[in-house]
C-alpha cells in the first residue's frame, strides 16, 4: 500500500467525525449554501423599472416654496430635509480574494489569485470542520487590511475638529457630528446587517460609543448590499446578535464582542433579503425609515456598501447631476455626505 492509501481512510474518517460532531453547523451552512445558489441564479437584485427623474418631482415644489408669500406656509412646512452620511465598510475577505483593490497592482493580483482562492477555500473548509458559524465567502467579514483601514478612520474621528487645519469650517462641523460632540446636532448611527459594515462603524465610532454607553447602532436590513453574490447574504440568524469573525476576535482594533452585545439594536433584522426583492425596494424602504419616527434625527450616519451607495446616488440625484458618486464607488472607509 502507498502512503496515500494508508492515510486516506483515517483522514476521511476524521473529517466525517468532525462533520457529525458539528452537525448543526453543517446543516446551517448547507441551508445557507442552497440559499446562496438560489439567490445567485434567480434573484433580480440589480434590476428594476426605470424611475422618473427626481428633478421633475422636486423642482416644482422647490420653486413654489421659493415664490411663496408669508400668508402661505403650507408648501414650506411640507418639505422635510435630512443629511445622510454614507460610510463604506473596510476591505472584506471577499474583496481580498476576488478584487484587485488599490493596494496592489493588476500583475500582483493575477499572480496571487489562484493561491489566494485555494487559501480561502481551505479556510472555509476549516471553519466548517471546526463548527464555527463563520465564513470567508458568505457575509464576508473584514480582512486584515480592512481592520487597518477602519483603525485609520477611527484615529481620524478621534481628532479634535478645531485642531485639524486642513478642514474647512463645514467639514469641521461634519466631523463634530460624526463624533457625536455635545454641541453638535443630534445624529444616529445605522448599519447594514452584513458584518463588514457593522464592524466598520462599531470600530470607527468606538470613541463615540464609549462616551455614551446608552447609544446603539441600529441595524437596517434594507441597507443590505445590492448584488447576487454570496458575500451579500447575512450569516446572522433573525434577531440574534452578530458575532465577531475569527479575524476580529483576535484583533486589538476594538472590543467587537462588547459593542455587538451591548450597543447594537437588532430588532429589525429578520434574516436575509428575500429572493423577490431588489435594490430599489430596499432603497425606498430606507427613505421611508429616514423620514419616520424611527429616525427623528436630522443627521443619519449609514454604514454600508459601495454598490448600494452608488445606486442611491443614481436613483435619487437629478439625472443631469454629474456627482462623482454616480459613477465611482466610495473607497473603503470613505465617507460622503448627501
Amino acid at each position: 500500500m502507498t502512503l496515500i492509501e494508508i492515510y486516506t481512510r483515517p483522514i476521511i474518517l476524521a473529517i466525517l467525525c468532525f462533520l457529525v460532531f458539528n452537525i448543526s453547523t453543517v446543516i446551517y451552512k448547507f441551508r445557507l449554501t442552497v440559499q446562496g445558489i438560489s439567490y445567485f441564479f434567480f434573484c433580480h437584485d440589480k434590476t428594476w423599472p426605470e424611475q422618473p427623474d427626481p428633478a421633475t418631482i422636486f423642482a416644482p415644489i422647490i420653486e413654489a416654496s421659493a415664490n411663496q408669500n408669508d400668508d402661505n406656509c403650507d408648501i414650506n412646512s411640507s418639505i422635510e430635509k435630512k443629511t445622510i452620511i454614507f460610510v463604506r465598510h473596510g476591505e472584506s475577505t471577499w474583496n481580498d480574494t476576488f478584487n484587485k483593490g488599490s493596494h496592489r497592482s493588476a500583475l500582483a493580483f493575477a499572480i496571487g489569485f489562484i493561491p489566494g482562492l485555494i487559501k480561502s477555500l481551505l479556510y472555509e473548509f476549516y471553519l466548517l470542520l471546526s463548527g464555527k458559524i463563520d465564513s470567508w465567502f458568505y457575509d464576508s467579514p473584514l480582512s486584515h487590511l480592512g481592520l487597518s483601514q477602519i483603525k485609520s478612520l477611527s484615529q481620524f474621528l478621534n481628532q479634535d475638529p478645531s485642531s485639524v487645519q486642513s478642514l474647512t469650517e463645514d467639514e469641521r462641523q461634519m466631523l463634530r457630528i460624526l463624533r457625536g460632540d455635545p454641541k453638535s446636532p443630534p445624529s444616529r448611527i445605522v448599519s447594514s446587517n452584513l458584518r463588514r459594515a457593522l464592524s466598520t462603524v462599531a470600530a470607527s465610532f468606538q470613541g463615540r460609543l464609549l462616551r455614551d454607553p446608552q447609544e446603539s447602532i441600529l441595524i437596517l436590513p434594507c441597507l443590505q448590499e445590492i448584488s447576487r453574490n454570496p458575500d451579500t447574504l447575512s450569516i446572522t440568524p433573525s434577531q440574534t446578535k452578530v458575532k465577531p469573525s475569527w479575524i476580529e476576535v483576535s484583533s486589538d482594533v476594538c472590543d467587537f464582542t462588547s459593542i455587538f452585545t451591548k450597543q447594537v439594536d437588532m430588532q429589525y433584522h429578520l434574516g436575509n433579503k428575500p429572493i423577490d426583492t431588489n435594490g430599489l425596494k430596499r432603497m425606498m424602504e430606507f427613505n421611508q425609515k429616514v423620514f419616520s419616527s424611527t429616525l427623528p434625527e436630522d443627521y443619519i450616519i449609514v454604514g454600508g456598501h459601495s454598490i448600494w451607495f452608488r445606486s442611491f446616488f443614481r436613483e435619487f440625484l437629478p439625472r443631469d447631476s454629474v456627482h462623482v458618486g454616480k459613477k465611482k464607488k466610495i473607497v473603503n472607509c470613505g465617507a460622503v455626505a448627501l
